[in-house]
């Protein structure tokens, strides 16, 4: 008889009180539970910290560890919580020989389906080069459930996998702005593939990047492309893109934040191969699209 692949789980968790019983509930309902699930609870000031403390009492395969957090931080802060929790995840997991092939990051405002680890394990299972993986997000509006668009080569943040062997070769969770995004390129640096499948689904309770309102969402989306060393190029037509999607001023939040990074933040990430890999990779974007709609440059 084949052996599951088994996998440990890490979830930042801030003022969930309402998404934590149905993540829960999703987890311990997986038809392959994990060995290992860390909360960390990133000083919560509501109900959640009753609710950890419950499903800890009653699964002893759910750790919870509580962090020094401020307030609700979608750029630096989130990404040292993460790291925390996930290098908490390797130590516990080390001190109590508990074995694993996949490490995961669930962010506490989703919803999973029943197989869901299941299926992104049996992915990697079928592609051993497969390094990093993500299901898709999907989010009700107006009682529609919409499906987010993107890239099938970009795993997401808060609903992905590492192989084990690609975590640790990838220097783990990085400490940047999109540290997801960031760790996706160190995973293509290092000959790993990367892939998000849109038949894998995670409900999140809210639209990505909205924890905090939208404006702020999108204006840090233009401070972390601005730090990652986007081309300007390349923001411009971002900004475009944002401008003609409902709501538009997405557009204005994201360009303001860009420019803001110009202005106020300066620094941008210290990892030297990451910066080359966007400069190239987005200014050959900028030029097909140049000469696509006949722009000179």
């Amino acid at each position: 008889m084949a052996v599951e692949p088994c996998y440990i789980l890490m979830t930042p968790c801030k003022n969930e009180e309402r998404t934590l019983p149905e993540l829960a509930e999703s987890i311990i309902n997986q038809t392959i539970t994990p060995n290992l699930w860390l909360i960390v609870n990133d000083n919560s000031t509501d109900n959640s910290v009753e609710i950890l403390r419950d499903l800890e009492t009653k699964h002893n395969w759910i750790h919870i560890f509580t962090s020094e957090g401020t307030k609700r931080d979608l750029s630096f802060h989130y990404a040292k919580v993460v790291r925390d929790g996930l290098s908490l995840c390797l130590d516990i997991s080390s001190a109590e020989k508990i074995p694993f092939e996949y490490i995961g990051l669930i962010d506490g405002d989703m919803v999973l389906e029943k197989n869901f680890f299941e299926k992104i394990m049996d992915r990697f299972e079928q592609d051993s080069h497969l390094g990093v993986a993500s299901g898709s997000t999907a989010y009700f509006e107006a009682n529609n459930l919409v499906t987010e668009k993107g890239r099938d080569n970009l795993p997401i943040g808060g609903l992905r996998v590492w192989r084990r062997e690609c975590f640790i070769e990838t220097g783990g969770f990085p400490i940047s702005y999109s540290p997801d995004s960031v760790s996706n390129v160190l995973a293509v640096l290092r000959g790993w593939n990367t892939k998000k499948f849109e038949d894998i689904v995670g409900i999140q309770t809210r639209r990505t990047g909205s924890a905090e309102g939208l404006w702020i969402g999108y204006r840090t989306k233009g401070e972390s492309d601005y730090y990652r060393d986007y081309h300007p190029l390349y923001a411009i037509f971002k900004f475009v893109k944002y401008s003609l999607t409902n709501p538009f001023y997405i557009g204005i939040a994201y360009i303001a934040g860009y420019i803001n990074g110009v202005v106020k933040i300066r620094k941008k990430i210290e990892i030297p191969e990451v910066r080359q890999y966007y400069r190239k990779k987005h200014l050959e974007i900028g030029r097909y699209y140049a000469r696509k709609f006949k722009l000179k440059l």
